[in-house]
């Protein structure tokens, strides 16, 4: 229905302007903003690197003080053995790759810290819950 002479709309063209308007809305997708696709890789990313452990100022000041590098392979051994304790449902574990000993938080996968056989005289390891060798 159209009214004539008016510059009014009707109820009908208002609601055909606003319910079309909505559907076409609606059907296309915002421009600005990533997509759903590209939010849910990003998510899946960090989940992936999430496994990996990562070292604290403390462990990192200690294999940097001891000259202590660790290969690929042992950092791979040692994310193996993050894996296995937290699997176990170990919350802070002794993990040794090698000559290396390791006192890994499961939950936030972060090397407290680190040391050398040498230094492990005594070979008494405190605060842990499980232990894991690698």
């Amino acid at each position: 229905m159209k009214v004539q002479g008016n510059s009014f709309l009707s109820i009908e063209q208002l609601q055909d302007q606003y319910l079309h308007a909505a559907k076409q809305q609606a059907g296309t997708p915002k421009a600005n903003g990533p997509s759903f696709q590209d939010i849910l890789s990003g998510k899946t990313e960090n989940i992936r690197t999430d496994s990996e452990v990562r070292f604290s100022k403390h462990a990192a000041n200690r294999l940097s003080d001891r000259n202590i590098e660790l290969t690929q392979d042992q950092v791979e051994r040692l994310n193996m053995g993050t894996a296995k304790a937290g699997a176990k449902g170990i919350n802070e574990s002794l993990v040794i790759v090698d000559s290396l000993a390791f006192i890994v938080n499961i939950p936030n996968h972060t090397v407290i810290t680190a040391m050398d056989q040498t230094e492990t005289d005594e070979n008494v390891f405190t605060n842990i819950d499980g232990a894991v060798i690698i």
